[in-house]
């Protein structure tokens, strides 16, 4: 005997059904056949609510176990496929923003360096771009919105070094990326300026 699973949403004349179960229909039409077996009261005991002035409509079938089983498998196998892949876009989304983020920074640096001067030292760090430092004349600040300085996606502040310990930089700007371990802006997972 097949019970079926009567749902307003999950009937056989819904179009999830047409679109996922139709190819599994025509393939193998036996397997999903349905058997006019009755499962409810015998016609003298149903409720004379239901047989007054309607007149009897054809029975609505709704989805049986196994073809529940096979959607649900299918979706299974989808959400398997997909969700990796949306792991690995978060991932790399937060060191997109970390770059653009320290590329910023950068640029805001050189603002500052053409009021001043000189860039701000390791001492001063990025404070002194919201901040006037003591002693500085032609601060034109602040140079950044907010009173708190940004931090990067892993909710760390960014590291400023002035001078630069690389050849050819005047400072050193960069996230610790996200295992927060970078031991310089030469590190590997370190997200620096370039």
């Amino acid at each position: 005997m097949v019970h079926y699973i009567k749902h307003p949403v999950l009937s056989r004349k819904n179009w999830a059904y047409l679109l996922i179960m139709g190819p599994f229909d025509r393939l193998a039409p036996s397997l999903f056949a349905s058997s006019p077996v009755e499962t409810g009261p015998s016609p003298s005991r149903r409720s004379p609510i239901m047989s007054q002035g309607e007149p009897q409509r054809a029975r609505e079938r709704g989805f049986t176990l196994l073809e529940l089983l096979v959607v649900l498998a299918i979706l299974g196998l989808l959400i398997g496929l997909v969700a990796p892949a949306v792991m690995r876009q978060f991932g790399t989304a937060k060191e997109k923003i970390a770059a653009q983020s320290v590329e910023r920074l950068a640029t805001v640096l050189d603002m500052y360096k053409l009021d001043v001067g000189s860039y701000p030292t390791t001492d001063q760090g990025l404070q002194a771009l919201i901040t006037q430092p003591q002693g500085v004349d032609h601060w034109s600040g602040p140079y950044l919105k907010g009173d708190k300085l940004p931090e990067d996606p892993w909710n760390r502040p960014y590291v400023y070094r002035s001078p630069s310990s690389r050849s050819g930089h005047e400072f050193d700007l960069y996230s610790l990326g996200a295992s927060g371990q970078a031991t310089g802006p030469t590190d590997a997972s370190a997200i620096s300026s370039k």
